[in-house]
């Protein structure tokens, strides 16, 4: 859940001061709906274990403790399982996918359609790939993307790709920023408010992580799964480090200036890299991957400027692009994927994200539409959306 607020300080770091208070706003009110959502339907579309009306079932403490009375194995945890405390680590993934696309659309959308939307990816788009991936499901009754050779251990592609799918159909829709690209094919930088502000929440969703891969070993019962949760940590905290000097190094080559926006995002991209498969590398392969991973997402956010698709703060090349490659990267160290299976894997997602996202965001725009209007993007959506500004003294005027 800490994560949640990494999200929350990156994006608002990276917008401009008039747009601070709607990207607040925005993920304190994802992560709401996606809880109230998910709960409602989501889990049960994802794993076949809903329980808002009927409740779960108890757990007798006393009986136990006398089961395991004794044992010097300890806790084994297979005879302990809440659906409850499951969902809860399950809700946090899909706020996690939301909160790539509110950073994406940021600046020109008009929230009440974004949260509209945060409804529909919640409750179905994301649970019904969830249900083919980590849910064991066929896809549609064809094919079993396990049985095909298909692994995303934390989430690389199942949580990240899936978002940034999502974040990508909606800005395919909006459009760029006003004043983003010139008539002559120029890019124009549009420089976030507050970068102290980035930096922190780039620090906190580093941490976050920690519990976003070190969880997904699911349990922390005997001590080979304290070795995994402890490789997972070591990789996970490698593969960061690695991506941050990665693009800060690339960044210093191609534009000369050290550029710090470029270095949280690669601390990021590192991040995603290795969530597909946190486990089984070494210690030098998580770095190398997530050096890897810091170097994609530069040359991403330099490709997708020149493609004219306007994403504030990089999610769309640090989740998707660095998403897809912790996927291909899975089979170097894991047996138990091959690349076909994570081609293919990556392919249903991403195109059953990307087609019911588009969808949604269409029949949005062709109704209450997407887009603020021009004055209100000049002023800033925190006066048309919130009527409060965030920096009043210093906006004010």
């Amino acid at each position: 859940m800490w994560m949640a607020a990494g999200f929350t300080m990156l994006e608002a770091g990276l917008v401009r001061a008039k747009n601070t208070t709607e990207i607040l706003t925005k993920n304190v009110a994802l992560y709401s709906i996606s809880c109230i959502m998910y709960l409602v339907c989501g889990y049960e579309i994802m794993y076949g274990g809903g329980f808002l009306l009927s409740g779960i079932e108890t757990v007798d403490a006393d009986a136990v403790l006398k089961d395991f009375a004794g044992r010097e194995d300890g806790f084994t945890g297979g005879a302990i399982y809440s659906t409850a405390s499951d969902f809860f680590f399950q809700v946090v993934f899909v706020a996690t996918a939301m909160s790539i696309v509110s950073g994406a659309v940021a600046e020109r959308m008009k929230l009440w359609s974004f949260l509209l939307f945060t409804v529909v990816l919640t409750a179905i788009i994301y649970p019904m790939e969830g249900s083919w991936t980590w849910g064991g499901n066929a896809v549609f009754g064809l094919y079993n993307l396990g049985d095909l050779g298909f692994s995303d251990f934390a989430g690389s592609g199942i949580v990240h790709m899936a978002g940034a799918a999502a974040a990508l159909a909606g800005v395919l829709l909006l459009g760029a920023r006003k004043g983003k690209y010139g008539s002559n094919g120029r890019v124009n930088a549009i420089p976030g408010a507050n970068l102290p502000l980035a930096t922190l929440g780039t620090f906190i969703l580093w941490m976050g992580w920690f519990g976003f891969n070190g969880g997904s070993v699911l349990k922390l019962g005997d001590i080979g799964n304290s070795h995994s949760v402890a490789m997972v940590f070591l990789n996970t905290n490698a593969a960061a480090a690695g991506g941050a000097i990665a693009a800060l190094v690339l960044a210093r080559i191609l534009f000369k200036k050290a550029d710090l926006t470029m270095a949280l995002n690669g601390a990021l991209a590192g991040l995603v890299a290795i969530t597909a498969e946190p486990s089984t590398p070494t210690a030098l392969q998580a770095t190398l991957f997530g050096a890897l991973g810091g170097i994609v997402v530069v040359l991403s956010i330099v490709s997708l400027d020149k493609l004219r698709i306007d994403d504030p703060v990089g999610a769309i090349s640090v989740h998707g692009v660095v998403g897809l490659l912790g996927l291909l990267l899975v089979p170097i160290t894991n047996d138990g994927a091959s690349f076909s299976g994570q081609l293919i894997g990556a392919a249903t997602i991403f195109i059953w994200v990307f087609a019911t996202s588009f969808i949604v965001w269409f029949a949005l725009k062709a109704t209450i539409g997407i887009r603020v209007t021009e004055e209100e993007e000049y002023e800033g959506v925190d006066k048309s959306d919130c009527g409060l500004e965030a920096y009043p003294e210093f906006t004010r005027g």
